[in-house]
């Protein structure tokens, strides 16, 4: 086994254990279950929403409308979940399907993903204002109560987290379907000669990635107890930050389930460490960015100490 391919994984679990040290070093009082899931309030649906960026990824596109879509979900939640949960599960439903629908669309027409997941993002925003135009809903009670949920010894936040990364990692990387997925993005014409569907691959990666953003939205409802048209605008980057931040390569299939949801861990943490730090909020985007340069530069210094092994 080569070094990068076991620093893969290390790598983004190294960035989060050197800022969570950090973070202790700066606030000792945040080293409690009560300041833990403080520090991770807001990771769960970072999680759930890097890993539907990582479904997209996996098969060499990339989805710009997902902190939109994210939002849309969240205004479902709050007003149609919550008042008449049926026609609510319906609308959800439908969601999921428009999103594999588009996956679908993108391959046939081999239409550029960036672009078509830009214009989605404009459709998701208006229907998230059209839904709610103002700040305002409510999260389903028990929506909530999963969500407040106190389980003994770590928060709910950290214990949800490492159930997403089983579960995606036994979904994505160790199933037959999974690496079928996977080889989409690897080489989709050697998948096609192999007798399968492309075009369904495409469906199903998107509309995993429709599911998990579905579960990203709702998620956010239950932190927040409403929602916004803009409350999670800011989740397209942060997801394709994650994805990368955690081992996951633009191209070739390669992504990491347990890497992605790390990466959203260190973004959450990064936040709350330069509130810390006191830096201003119009600087800490920056200072987000600057730690995903450094974790990538230390990436590419294991990838090129490989190529000379």
């Amino acid at each position: 086994m080569t070094l990068f391919a076991r620093y893969r994984i290390l790598l983004p679990v190294l960035s989060l254990a050197i800022l969570l040290a950090a973070t202790f070093y700066m606030q000792p009082r945040a080293m409690s279950y009560f300041g833990v899931n403080l520090l991770f309030n807001l990771a769960v649906p970072i999680a759930l929403a890097t890993i539907a960026q990582m479904c997209i990824i996996m098969v060499n596109d990339i989805d710009l409308s997902l902190g939109a879509f994210v939002s849309l979900v969240a205004c479902v939640v709050a007003t149609f979940l919550n008042d008449t949960p049926l026609l609510g599960l319906v609308i959800l439903l439908a969601l999921v399907l428009a999103y594999a629908a588009l996956g679908a669309v993108i391959h046939a027409l081999d239409l550029p993903a960036i672009v078509v997941t830009l214009g989605m993002s404009f459709v998701w925003g208006g229907l998230a204002l059209f839904i709610l135009p103002s700040p305002g809903g409510s999260s389903p009670d028990w929506l909530r109560t999963l969500m407040t949920v106190k389980p003994p010894f770590v928060p709910m936040a950290v214990v949800a987290s490492v159930l997403i990364a089983g579960i995606t990692h036994l979904l994505f990387i160790r199933s037959g379907l999974g690496t079928v997925l996977r080889g989409v993005g690897g080489n989709a014409r050697s998948v096609a000669r192999a007798g399968w569907p492309v075009i369904r691959l495409k469906a199903l990666a998107y509309g995993c990635a429709g599911l998990f953003g579905v579960l990203a939205g709702m998620a956010l409802v239950g932190l927040t107890t409403s929602a916004d048209a803009n409350i999670a605008l800011r989740y397209t980057l942060l997801s394709i930050a994650g994805v990368i931040l955690g081992g996951g390569e633009f191209t070739g299939g390669k992504v990491s389930p347990v890497g992605a949801v790390i990466g959203a861990l260190t973004l959450t943490l990064a936040a709350s460490f330069l509130s810390f730090l006191r830096l201003s909020p119009d600087w800490q985007i920056g200072a987000q960015g600057a730690i995903l340069i450094l974790v990538l530069t230390a990436r590419l210094l294991f990838t090129r100490r490989d190529a000379q092994a």
